[in-house]
């Protein structure tokens, strides 16, 4: 071979290699991402099931059930409420009527989480929480 038939065959290659490197990351990338839903589109089947994904709102009230380390509580959009079932300690700013957020999956419609997140402050909520009720308002007008 020629040494532009050797180049060629090194470019080539490098070509291929780079697309092989760029499909394995999109892979990687796309099977760890956890999309957020609200309690509304959880209720419409719009959530993955068997799947990890995230779910937030707020904490109704008078829905907190406590038994041992394992927490019960329902979450509501302020149009549909959905139960989570939660086992490890929660936050310390976890309450009934705060905005949270959980990860975790749905288990013959109930959703286990694995992990809950709550609101830091008085006058933040998690930017996701904040536009499914902002969706929620605008249908219900």
């Amino acid at each position: 071979m020629t040494k532009r038939q050797n180049r060629m065959v090194l470019v080539g290659l490098l070509i291929a290699g780079a697309i092989l490197a760029v499909t394995l990351l999109l892979q990687a990338l796309g099977s760890n991402t956890n999309y957020f839903y609200s309690p509304t589109e959880v209720a419409e089947g719009k959530a993955p099931t068997g799947k990890s994904f995230r779910l937030g709102g707020l904490v109704a009230n008078g829905s907190v059930k406590r038994k041992d380390m394992t927490v019960n509580f329902d979450v509501t959009d302020n149009k549909n409420k959905f139960s989570i079932e939660y086992t490890g300690i929660l936050p310390d700013l976890f309450r009934e009527g705060q905005g949270i957020i959980t990860t975790g999956s749905l288990v013959n419609g109930t959703f286990i989480a694995t992990e809950v997140l709550a609101k830091h402050d008085e006058n933040y909520m998690p930017p996701e929480v904040a536009d499914a009720l902002e969706k929620t308002k605008q249908s219900k007008q």
